[in-house]
């Protein structure tokens, strides 16, 4: 008898459940605070309520509420634009893994899926840590929003179940309801703008492998995404947190991750650009099935990072900061004297905002933009 896992307490929202959790939120005192926060006039906020008191299926909540929700709120009002490459390149019909660098909490995988929509694919699901569920509200939201849970801070025991119940989640989704996934490379956003993929995430994605390792991945259809924004989100948050770390150990709070996902929504981010790589499976042959399990999750994390770095777009701003740092004029081709001294302007605000040594914490918010630079060229050697 093959033994049925239950997915109720990871698992999203289904359109059967839409009508009661809509109701739950609408009446959350914290959502109340939300509606008001984004909307401010009251009969705004009364449309939308009567919208989403008439939505009855998380496609339509998605397409009715959340794509025009992006649309006003993020990227006309704190973006200069959003574009992307490759998602053309990959069948609409076909679900996939898709693994990219992380740099904002809410945005990476919102605006995503907005692009998705803007192709006629369906929304993917998408992972989020337990850590980030602070609130009832949020919960709701996330989940309605087709958003499954990634649990956290476990003993051990307890969280190799949790990751095997995760990896049997994700394998489900994407080989037999042929649902796409989306889930962060790493644990946390990069605070260093070196992106890297957790080789733990991977081990957890062949935790439901019944193949060989190779096998197990190719099936999984994973699709590096390199998601790149001009203007860093929250990086002055990003540099302090980074320098408390080095200098006294920092532990970050709930409050701190509540700013984080608000400042990520509202604060200037210029450009943003996501670049969808092809799937990774003809990658996944050159991997030798000799080696040890633990040389091929390397070398797999190895591709995925290469994409990533090679589909990801350089702004002016990553020019700029490599000149200051190495005191050089080398990459003068790539910016305008205009863009540089918005840069400086950027850089002095940040030295100043962070408390501590100013010249370590200049070199840090300087290499935060030097980093994927370092990176692309690596990756294209």
């Amino acid at each position: 008898m093959v033994h049925k896992i239950n997915f109720d307490d990871i698992r999203p929202f289904d359109d059967s459940e839409v009508n009661h959790y809509l109701g739950m939120l609408l009446q959350d005192e914290g959502f109340q605070h939300i509606l008001q926060f984004i909307f401010k006039d009251q009969a705004k906020i009364d449309q939308i309520k009567l919208l989403l008191a008439n939505v009855h299926t998380i496609k339509d909540l998605q397409l009715k509420f959340v794509y025009q929700l992006v649309d006003d709120l993020i990227l006309k009002k704190s973006t200069d634009g959003l574009s992307y490459s490759g998602l053309d390149q990959l069948d609409k019909n076909t679900s996939y893994l898709f693994i990219s660098n992380h740099r904002d909490i809410i945005l990476d995988s919102a605006l995503m899926n907005y692009l998705i929509v803007l192709e006629g694919m369906n929304t993917t699901e998408i992972a989020i840590g337990n850590n980030l569920l602070i609130e009832k509200w949020i919960e709701y939201a996330v989940k309605l929003n087709r958003a499954f849970v990634v649990r956290r801070n476990l003993p051990v025991r307890e969280l190799l179940m949790a990751s095997k119940k995760l990896s049997e989640y994700i394998r489900r989704d994407i080989t037999q309801k042929h649902t796409s996934v989306w889930i962060a490379q790493r644990e946390g956003r990069t605070k260093d703008g070196n992106d890297k993929t957790q080789q733990a995430l991977l081990k957890m994605l062949n935790l439901s492998n019944i193949q060989e390792v190779g096998e197990g991945f190719k099936e999984l259809r994973i699709v590096p995404l390199s998601i790149s924004y001009e203007i860093e989100p929250c990086g002055i948050s990003k540099v302090a947190e980074l320098y408390k770390k080095q200098t006294e150990g920092f532990e970050k709070t709930q409050e701190d991750d509540l700013r984080s996902m608000g400042q990520g929504l509202v604060r200037p981010k210029g450009h943003v650009h996501f670049g969808f790589g092809e799937p990774i499976t003809g990658q996944i042959d050159l991997i030798s099935k000799e080696e040890p399990i633990s040389t091929q999750i390397e070398k797999l994390a190895e591709i995925i990072d290469n994409k990533i770095y090679s589909s990801f777009k350089l702004w002016p701003n990553n020019y700029i900061a490599e000149d200051i740092l190495n005191n050089s004029s080398n990459n003068l081709d790539q910016y305008t004297a205009e863009q540089f001294d918005r840069f400086a302007v950027m850089l002095d605000e940040a030295v100043e905002t962070v408390p501590g040594d100013k010249e370590v914490i200049r070199t840090m918010f300087l290499q935060m933009y030097v980093n994927p630079l370092i990176n692309k060229r690596k990756s294209l050697a």
